[in-house]
């Protein structure tokens, strides 16, 4: 891993946006400076994501259907869209973890069917957002806590093949770091990044992520 993760962090992060267009039918674009998608991504998802500092704002738009409804994930917090009719959605921090000593939380369980996807998403909140295609991604792995009658208490998604990103993370009636923890001892010795922010920080901060610097979401109303 690179001393400055956040290249690493927001190329992992714009695969993922990728796969999840995919399942959708929407064909990304990727090259040295930024991922994209001509048509609108699904809710929740970028039109956009830069992979490195100092990406041609005008070049960018290009790419993408920049009109309302139009978001773009700043990888590094460095352009200012405001001028194309674009606002501040939110504001995060990359997070990154190594691999440290083995984690004490007990593994989460893998989403492996359809059925356990479609429950998982409706804890989740995302619905039909999350296709089955994604089931069958060597890439991604769909996790979950479980209750003793089977009900998902809280998941998340971790991505990759080398750098593995943690997303979609979420707790419903748990502590959210009994499921960051269980992603650790789910995947113990792997590099793990992902970006968060205001409340959702300090959970991952506890389970021994650090910031590694910040990330902007434009939104174009």
């Amino acid at each position: 891993m690179p001393k400055d993760v956040r290249e690493p962090a927001a190329r992992n992060n714009a695969e993922w946006c990728d796969v999840v267009c995919g399942s959708h039918g929407l064909v990304g674009r990727t090259d040295a400076g930024a991922w994209s998608v001509p048509r609108r991504s699904p809710t929740w998802y970028p039109d956009a994501v830069t992979l490195r500092p100092g990406v041609d704002a005008d070049a960018l738009l290009a790419r993408i259907d920049a009109g309302p409804g139009a978001s773009v994930k700043d990888g590094f917090a460095d352009l200012d869209l405001s001028r194309y009719g674009f606002r501040v959605l939110f504001d995060a921090q990359w997070i990154h973890r190594p691999p440290l000593d083995p984690p004490t939380g007990a593994p989460l369980t893998p989403v492996t069917t359809p059925a356990e996807l479609a429950a998982w998403a409706a804890a989740h909140g995302g619905g039909r957002l999350f296709r089955p295609a994604l089931l069958a991604d060597p890439r991604v792995r769909i996790l979950a806590r479980y209750d003793d009658g089977g009900t998902v208490l809280g998941g998340a998604v971790v991505s990759g093949d080398s750098v593995y990103g943690v997303s979609n993370l979420f707790a419903h009636g748990i502590d959210p770091r009994e499921i960051w923890h269980g992603v650790l001892a789910t995947v113990p010795r792997a590099p793990l990044v992902g970006y968060e922010s205001g409340p959702d920080l300090p959970p991952a901060l506890a389970a021994g992520f650090t910031e590694q610097g910040p990330l902007r979401v434009w939104l174009h109303p």
